[in-house]
């Protein structure tokens, strides 16, 4: 059965293609309008391995990482900044970190990637950790729950909250899509990075976030990881679809942003 259908969302959404410039557009504005509060990194060798950092004014609450997606395939971290803008209002700092796109590297690595850029932005900046991501990233989030992804034990025991923006659960079903061309995943890679498979879990709450107007696909996978994990709740949003579900993040008031950072 071909799935390819199912996991396609620009299809679905009215003005689709309108929405990757004005998030471009957005985050630059917003780099800029934060001026000596923002900065770049490197958390390795790679030519992707960089983060940005977005800095409050005073001393940081602590670090939220949110990491892109695009499938595993599109996009790095100069697409998003803008979505800072309402936890760095709220005091804290915002780390974005670029990965390397499939096909150059597997599903596998990408997240080990993000293990170390998790690592480096608790390295930068001290106190509680928040990771979250929207889509692939949202996969990617969710796996730093999961104890097969070595991190630092002083950083396991700083993270404090996950919240996987429509996430990719159970990747069994992208093997029957057409962007497995790019992703290449077997059933023994699709089971290994399925956080939805996971029962060695860290002890962090974790909070999946959906829209309601999504994809039903995309819908089965945030229901799959609430009903997989225990400390996990599923939050869906009433007429968010796949693409405007982020925008909440923009504001210090905004639901999403409260459900990152609100309580800590």
């Amino acid at each position: 059965m071909d799935l390819t259908d199912a996991y396609e969302n620009g299809a679905y959404i009215p003005g689709s293609a309108d929405y990757p410039p004005r998030w471009e557009a957005q985050a630059q504005a917003f780099r800029k309008a934060l001026g000596a509060l923002f900065e770049t990194l490197d958390y390795g060798p790679g030519p992707r391995h960089a983060m940005d950092l977005f800095h409050p004014t005073g001393r940081a609450e602590g670090v939220v990482v949110f990491i892109h997606g695009g499938y595993w395939r599109r996009f790095d971290r100069a697409q998003w900044s803008h979505l800072a803008a309402g936890v760095v209002a709220r005091g804290w700092a915002v780390a974005m970190p670029s990965y390397t796109l499939a096909p150059d590297a597997r599903i596998a690595a990408i997240t080990s990637e993000m293990a170390e850029a998790v690592t480096a932005a608790a390295l930068r900046i001290p106190g509680r950790i928040v990771v979250t991501g929207h889509s692939a990233g949202g996969h990617l989030a969710a796996r730093m729950r999961c104890e097969d992804v070595t991190l630092p034990d002083d950083v396991a025991a700083r993270l404090k909250r996950i919240v996987p923006i429509s996430p990719l659960s159970d990747l069994r079903p992208l093997m029957q899509t057409e962007m497995n061309a790019d992703l290449r995943l077997d059933a023994d890679e699709a089971r290994r990075e399925s956080p939805a498979l996971h029962t060695d879990l860290r002890d962090v709450p974790t909070t999946v976030w959906v829209g309601g107007a999504e994809r039903p696909a995309f819908l089965d996978q945030a229901r799959w990881l609430g009903d997989a994990w225990p400390r996990t709740k599923v939050v869906i949003r009433d007429g968010k679809h796949h693409f405007d579900i982020i925008e909440e993040m923009e504001a210090p008031d905004g639901a999403l942003t409260e459900a990152l950072v609100g309580g800590l």
